[in-house]
């Protein structure tokens, strides 16, 4: 499956909802990660296929922060449920939007994300950053850089066998849909 920006922007908006309706934009990288590596947990697949990274506050989803950092022109639907990024916050596009609205996440998609929220929530962004560098194992500390978090890895994290042919799969999807979107 290649990248989805705009199941991508519902799942930051569900987290925004959750917070009030705008959320910073450091927790809510943190909290989509965390939901992805849930869902390969609980389901045996990310809800976003994508790259991920260790960068210097934690593990990132890339393409995800690159849209929440503007680099993309057409948005493919993010701006249907996210306002443009206010110094370090995101918003909500609507101030009345509501869950029913994010048509795009399953409702197992849905119970993950409030699973995460229910466990993570509450944190602020700093200690959540820090909780990622002390709790999540495939995070390597990338000296100020970035380091690719290869899915096998993440996948041994969470305790699934190690599916090299299942791993290799899932990372070919997010290579084809990172290269997608650069186009």
């Amino acid at each position: 499956m290649p990248y989805d920006p705009r199941k991508a922007a519902q799942t930051i908006a569900f987290f925004a909802l959750k917070e009030g309706g705008s959320i910073n934009v450091l927790k809510v990288v943190k909290l989509v990660y965390l939901a992805d590596r849930e869902s390969l947990r609980q389901r045996g697949h990310p809800i976003q296929y994508e790259a991920r990274f260790s960068m210097p506050h934690g593990p990132v989803n890339s393409t995800t922060l690159d849209y929440l950092n503007g680099f993309y022109r057409d948005d493919g639907g993010w701006s249907d449920f996210l306002r443009d990024r206010a110094n370090n916050d995101v918003g909500l596009a609507n101030q009345n939007m509501t869950l029913e609205a994010l048509d795009e996440l399953s409702k197992r998609e849905i119970g993950v994300l409030e699973s995460v929220w229910l466990e993570f929530g509450h944190m602020d962004r700093f200690d959540l950053a820090e909780w990622t560098h002390d709790h999540i194992p495939e995070w390597e500390d990338p000296n100020g850089s970035s380091r690719r978090i290869p899915l096998d890895r993440m996948m041994a994290a969470v305790g699934l066998e190690r599916s090299v042919e299942r791993a290799r799969e899932l990372e070919s999807l997010e290579q084809a849909s990172a290269f997608l979107g650069s186009l």
